[in-house]
């Protein structure tokens, strides 16, 4: 885990916090300022909470729009996070955090006066340390408006009305978690292999992070109170961030099944698997192109790039690589 440092002169001595909420965020200045104006409006006890900023090497006016909020009470404080990478920042919240509970958020949420209050008590009242973490609703807002060709891949995840433990075959967004800190002392802290960086759509560091919370026998619960918004501009609608996207998340799974017991049989069926599907979604693409659907031959497309991620990171993590 990174050493702690930071900007501010003002940081040893300091006191301790129920709650960190912590915004890593990259070139994202104008949808920060939104997610931390909702952050420093919180009903949440003052003296309880404290928000950080890391920032992982922005170079738009990201520090600026943290200064805007130096008078608000708590004001955020800016880190700067060199090594470039989500799961690095996060790393570096974890080594900042004064709080016994540490809640993620990402850089373009929009929060409700209560959000804070609602995905933090359950791991407040947990005593018994039976939680491991606490997820909470993400539903997807489109500032710019939704293609109908990438709607089916947008929605709030719904896994229940209320705040409880999840089944074993869902997991939350890391868009809006929490977890308690005494977790990556015991279980230690995110995975980087798995990192999102400038130049790649790299996710799973949470996925992976919960899957060992299970393992360790803790709970994973959700919140559907504790809802944010999560703008997705024009930019995350196209085909070409779609089809970057589906190919990165795929070569991230492999990255990440490939360190688990019984992976080179299982990625080998993957392999034959994709292997067929890259034919059979280039084939319904060209189908829907001749008869001009061009939405439905996007979505083909973009499902072939995804089996193309698999054929291209399945035959490197055979031999150890990246």
């Amino acid at each position: 885990m990174p050493q702690a440092q930071t900007d501010n002169p003002g940081f040893c001595g300091a006191k301790t916090f129920k709650v960190t909420v912590a915004i890593p965020t990259y070139n994202r200045g104008d949808f920060l300022r939104q997610t931390l104006a909702g952050i420093v409006a919180q009903q949440f006890p003052r003296d309880h909470f404290e928000v950080l900023v890391i920032d992982n090497n922005s170079t738009d006016h990201t520090r600026a729009v943290v200064g805007e909020f130096q008078d608000a009470q708590p004001a955020p404080r800016y880190i700067h996070e060199p090594q470039q990478g989500l799961d690095y920042a996060r790393n570096r919240a974890i080594a900042e955090a004064r709080g016994e509970i540490l809640v993620f958020g990402d850089d373009d949420i929009l929060v409700q006066p209560d959000w804070l209050a609602q995905i933090a008590v359950p791991l407040m009242a947990d005593h018994e340390r039976r939680i491991g973490a606490v997820g909470g609703e993400v539903i997807p807002v489109f500032p710019d408006g939704l293609p109908d060709w990438v709607r089916e891949w947008h929605a709030p995840l719904g896994f229940r009305r209320d705040t409880g433990p999840l089944e074993p075959r869902h997991s939350p967004m890391g868009a809006n978690l929490a977890f308690p800190k005494w977790v990556f002392s015991q279980l230690g802290a995110f995975h980087t292999a798995l990192d999102r960086a400038a130049g790649n759509y790299f996710s799973g560091g949470d996925s992976e992070m919960i899957r060992r919370i299970r393992h360790a026998g803790l709970e994973v619960w959700f919140s559907a109170a504790a809802a944010v918004k999560h703008q997705m501009p024009a930019s995350r609608t196209t085909f070409r961030y779609a089809s970057r996207h589906a190919f990165d998340s795929a070569r991230s799974r492999v990255i990440d099944r490939a360190g688990q017991p019984g992976a080179h049989s299982y990625l080998a069926g993957r392999f034959l698997a994709n292997l067929a599907k890259v034919g059979g979604f280039s084939v319904v693409a060209l189908l829907n192109a001749v008869i001009f659907r061009p939405g439905e031959a996007k979505k083909a497309l973009v499902r072939a790039w995804r089996s193309c991620g698999y054929l291209y990171q399945i035959p490197r993590s055979f031999f150890g690589k990246v």
